[in-house]
């Protein structure tokens, strides 16, 4: 569908990519329907920004940036979330300014981007999530947020955080707690393929829209073709935040190397100096950054950290994974992955050449794995992706139209 005239469409979201790379085929379909986009954003992601059309209006960010050590994130739950509250706040007066003159009709934002909501109530507009990861369900308050905070609370850095969120919120006329204002959404498009959220027939659809996989073209990532001789493929990549890993590594290199037949493609980020690793067999391939979805429709088996944008990239290309999950929401999404029959989960600490070679040769050749990949793939492709998520962002604003 399209609207029948163009709006101003403003998207909001922070430098990382795991929360821009979702968003950015939507921004995309949303400008070649003619809508003016503009998209905020910290200035190392302008140049990607500005390849889907939008206009990047730039902003000043006080959190650790893609490249930084993932140590700069702490390592409690505190450490963790302060850092969001602590760049809203500074970053709102910015958003304030750069939108003066000229505000949008229609707010999408990330999770994280808290000033989104505020300048959306502020302007009187919608507002709408674009979710990269998984969301809450009926009873996930009672299940997981309360007695993950449970501790958190009870400390004074904790009642702190909470009274500083609670009075921004008051000084902008936002009349919500700090946890529904950051966990419940009014409306939200969920950018994951619902087989990979928890307890999705509790989720309340009339707020939630599970639109799955916006992946587009990746041409411009590069391509890349199995070597001569390479019988089977496996690619490991933690990501693009957490690589800090050699040891791991290491291992990857002795469970794969000189293993008759296969290709070891190793991803290993901008923390880790490939001498770390010792000799590299002539069968393994490692590099800093990979066209990862280009590596996938070619390899036989993916050893991921499980992120959300990893996960369903496994599996819209129906390749049986191996979750080593390092951070946040990667551990349930391993679980999630293991439970549908397309993954194992094997922790860090039990990770050796032995067990990690086992575990990719036991599920690359389980045809059972790879039927339900299969069904996976086309309940995938039936969500609708870029196409459908643009129709209800377009729903959105006719709607309001129609109120006005």
């Amino acid at each position: 569908m399209t609207t029948s005239r163009p709006a101003h469409i403003a998207m909001f979201s922070i430098a990382a990519h795991g929360h821009v790379n979702p968003s950015l085929e939507v921004i995309r379909e949303l400008v070649a329907r003619g809508h003016r986009v503009t998209y905020a954003i910290p200035p190392v992601f302008a140049g990607k920004v500005a390849e889907t059309g939008a206009e990047p209006k730039l902003w000043q960010s006080t959190l650790p940036s893609p490249d930084d050590d993932p140590e700069a994130w702490g390592s409690t739950l505190l450490d963790n979330v302060e850092p969001f509250l602590d760049d809203a706040v500074q970053a709102l007066p910015q958003l304030i300014e750069a939108y003066e003159g000229d505000e949008p009709d229609l707010v999408l934002h990330d999770i994280t981007s808290y000033p989104a909501r505020v300048l959306a109530h502020r302007w009187g507009v919608p507002a709408v999530s674009l979710s990269p990861n998984l969301v809450a369900w009926e009873g996930y308050e009672e299940e997981v947020a309360e007695p993950m905070w449970a501790e958190p609370k009870q400390t004074e850095r904790g009642r702190a955080y909470y009274a500083r969120f609670q009075a921004w919120l008051d000084e902008n006329g936002v009349a919500q707690h700090p946890d529904p204002f950051a966990g419940r959404p009014a409306r939200s498009l969920v950018l994951i393929p619902k087989a990979l959220q928890p307890n999705a027939d509790r989720v309340d659809e009339s707020v939630y829209s599970f639109v799955g996989a916006c992946q587009g073209d990746r041409a411009a990532q590069g391509e890349w073709r199995r070597p001569d001789g390479a019988e089977r493929v496996v690619l490991v990549s933690l990501g693009s935040s957490f690589t800090k890993q050699p040891a791991f590594y290491r291992e990857c290199v002795r469970a794969f190397g000189d293993l008759p037949g296969w290709h070891l493609v190793l991803q290993i980020g901008k923390h880790v100096d490939p001498a770390e690793l010792g000799e590299i067999p002539a069968n393994v391939e490692v590099r800093d950054w990979v066209p990862q979805l280009a590596i996938l429709k070619e390899a036989d088996a993916f050893v991921t950290h499980a992120g959300a944008g990893g996960s369903q990239e496994g599996m819209a290309t129906a390749t049986p994974m191996v979750c080593v999950p390092q951070a946040v929401d990667q551990f349930g999404n391993a679980d999630v992955l293991q439970s549908l029959g397309v993954a194992r989960h094997l922790p860090m600490e039990d990770v050796t050449a032995g067990t990690l070679r086992d575990a990719v040769l036991a599920i690359a050749d389980d045809p059972e794995v790879a039927r339900k990949l299969k069904k996976i793939q086309a309940e995938m492709v039936a969500e609708g992706g870029t196409s459908r998520a643009a129709d209800l962002i377009e729903a959105e604003i006719s709607e309001v139209r129609d109120r006005a």
